[in-house]
């Protein structure tokens, strides 16, 4: 009897941090035996996420990825070669609708939105030149990357966040931790299900019960500008340079924190029609809505982690999800 109740596994207790990083600020929920192993689980998955950070950024001068020039090939680290492999893939298959080499024109937007002034014609045509993924060539063999075009800046922010959270989720699947969540601003990477649940509970359009997938949410909530009476996105065409003005939110549903988060970027451009074949491609699920009607579970929306509460059923109509 002593034997059998020491093999018996410690009840698991929930625990909580939040840490900046990447610009906005990162919140774990995960399940421990007892607070020393969460901690630790914390301190290796926050780390993970800066140093990805440092590699992918594209504020900062010294990254890895601020430091690629036009001209001959450059080996590059795994991280941001399997980074730009995901963002090629997918720029491929939406046919540039969403395109990691839009930087030029990103930027141009961003001072934009800034002075609250449409950039002129000539302004957008010149940083459209200097974009296109056609220009980003990949060498697997040798795992390095060549920029054709002189000027092309790169700009991961479509994709970067959920490639971190999932891989925040990863370190702590490899420490014994895997009843965790990670949210990295409106980018969720969940793992297994909560002790005694059938998952985590996201709001969507509906109360889900999630667990071992990712989910990325795109739209204009929060960053737009208003200019000359029309509304414009954050989120750029890339065949105009200019902000969206559709008003609609993308919330995507798949297997890993990249395609999660460069699916909700691509789908804010393509039509609803265009973006429900992409998202089947990749058994992904997409909700769309109104940019002003959506609201996170538990209501208050103060910041893109509070779509995650952990919570008993409350009676209303619930959906067990793991992506296949």
């Amino acid at each position: 009897m002593l034997l059998a109740a020491s093999l018996v596994a410690a009840p698991l207790e929930r625990f909580e941090a939040v840490e900046p990083h990447m610009g906005t600020l990162v919140r774990i929920t995960l399940y421990a035996p007892d607070s020393d192993s969460a901690r630790k689980g914390f301190a290796a998955a926050f780390e993970r996420i800066r140093a990805l950070d440092e590699t992918l950024s594209d504020y900062k001068a010294t990254s890895e990825l601020s430091r690629l020039r036009a001209g001959a090939p450059i080996p590059v680290s795994e991280d941001l070669f399997r980074l730009l492999s995901a963002a090629q893939d997918l720029a491929r298959e939406t046919r540039g609708a969403f395109d990691i080499t839009l930087g030029a024109a990103i930027r141009l937007w961003r001072e934009a939105r800034r002075a609250h002034r449409l950039p002129a014609e000539e302004e957008r045509r010149l940083a459209l030149q200097h974009c296109g993924y056609r220009y980003l060539k990949l060498d697997p063999r040798r795992r390095a990357v060549q920029i054709l075009q002189p000027g092309l800046q790169l700009d991961p922010g479509g994709i970067a966040k959920g490639f971190a959270a999932s891989e925040a989720l990863t370190v702590l699947r490899a420490r014994g931790l895997p009843r965790s969540l990670v949210a990295v601003s409106g980018d969720l990477a969940i793992g297994d299900a909560p002790p005694d649940r059938a998952g985590w509970r996201v709001q969507v359009d509906r109360p889900l019960l999630l667990h071992n997938c990712a989910v990325s949410t795109s739209g204009d909530t929060e960053q737009y500008v208003e200019i000359g009476g029309v509304r414009y996105s954050h989120i750029i065409d890339p065949k105009t340079g200019l902000g969206l003005t559709t008003r609609i939110r993308v919330t995507v549903l798949a297997r890993d924190g990249a395609t999660a988060d460069g699916l909700a970027t691509a789908l804010s451009v393509l039509t609803p029609s265009e973006g429900r074949k992409v998202a089947l491609r990749h058994h992904a699920r997409v909700w769309y809505s109104a940019s002003r009607s959506l609201r996170v579970a538990g209501a208050g929306g103060a910041s893109a982690f509070d779509t995650i509460r952990e919570r008993q059923p409350d009676g209303g109509a619930i959906t067990s999800i793991s992506h296949p």
